[in-house]
């Protein structure tokens, strides 16, 4: 289920407040700064801190390539803009 882009404005991550990626394939959010991944369930995203899982590097990897490759998307830059 894809996330609302109205949500996706103003997503950040709950523990530094910087953007996120949203890998909508993966029903995931991911802070590469802290390594840090939040689910989406059922179209829901969970940003507690708690919640989070840590990536290890090969995942960091993985999911910066992807991003790099056009798979995921930015969520709300400190600006107040999108990085859509």
């Amino acid at each position: 289920m894809t996330l609302d882009p109205l949500l996706l404005d103003v997503l950040a991550c709950p523990e530094d407040k910087g953007q996120l990626l949203y890998f909508e394939g993966e029903d995931r959010l991911y802070n590469p700064r802290l390594r840090r991944s939040y689910p989406v369930r059922d179209g829901i995203p969970v940003m507690l801190v708690e919640e989070a899982t840590a990536v290890d590097g090969a995942e960091h990897e993985r999911l910066m390539a992807l991003a790099g490759s056009g798979g995921a998307r930015l969520t709300h830059d400190a600006d107040g803009t999108t990085g859509a």
